[in-house]
């Protein structure tokens, strides 16, 4: 549909010139239709106000912590945006600090996006590990059989719940103090897990540019999930469509 009825500023049917007999005017002669319109945009207005003020009140708080009283503000208590009130502070190492949601991924051979999490705050990659690794045998009902992981997913404790929950071979990008062989049985089974694993770089980075996931476009937390996962479909039906017949 192009243009639209209400853009139309002629008179539709009969009456007099500029009038419109389907908005009647009230005692005061201005029409009811422009009354009600003028009060929705009041109340719309009011509610914007009513949305931004304690915002607003939260960044003059938080800047009188930190540049009057020296104090410093936990990240999480941080309001780095009034337009997208939900966003986090992501520090991941030496990087340019970045404002949105953390991102875990999980991928199978296939490069298929299996499950996405978007978290909440910054946890550490080594947190998320176990409950990625849960979430993926209750949607399989198994656990894989080898698995691949980012160093910094990477920990005794990580490798100790990961061969608890019946997984063979967990290779780490890297080792932090692990040995080869106590992660897999072989170091030809630890090389071709660390290939597959630098193979998922690639995958994120055509995930993150080529279907954009690298920078969301639309408002509000509930508008950004739907964004991230329209961006795995998206992603992975085009690996459907380029997927050989047996």
């Amino acid at each position: 549909m192009v243009g639209s009825p209400h853009g139309q500023e002629a008179a539709l049917g009969s009456g007099t010139e500029g009038s419109n007999p389907a908005c009647p005017s009230g005692e005061s002669g201005e029409p009811e239709c422009r009354r009600a319109s003028s009060g929705r945009r009041t109340e719309h207005w009011r509610a914007e106000v009513a949305h931004y003020l304690p915002l607003i009140a939260r960044v003059i708080a938080q800047t009188r912590r930190r540049v009057l009283d020296g104090e410093i503000v936990p990240a999480r208590e941080k309001l780095v945006s009034l337009f997208e009130p939900h966003a986090d502070i992501i520090v991941k190492g030496g990087r340019q600090v970045q404002y949105g949601h953390k991102l875990n991924l999980t991928t199978g051979k296939s490069g298929l996006i299996l499950d996405v999490v978007i978290e909440t705050g910054n946890p550490a990659d080594a947190e998320c590990f176990v409950s990625m690794l849960d979430r993926h045998i209750a949607r399989t009902g198994a656990p894989p059989r080898q698995t691949a992981a980012d160093g910094g997913y990477a920990s005794r404790a990580n490798l100790a719940a990961a061969k608890a929950r019946g997984i063979a071979d967990v290779a780490f990008h890297k080792k932090c103090g692990i040995a080869i062989t106590e992660m897999v049985k072989s170091p030809w089974v630890y090389r071709r897990l660390r290939n597959f694993r630098a193979g998922i770089e690639a995958a994120i980075s055509c995930f993150k540019r080529a279907y954009g996931a690298g920078r969301c476009t639309w408002r509000g937390l509930d508008h950004f999930k739907a964004y991230i996962w329209s961006a795995v479909v998206a992603h992975n039906l085009v690996l459907f469509a380029r997927l050989k017949p047996a």
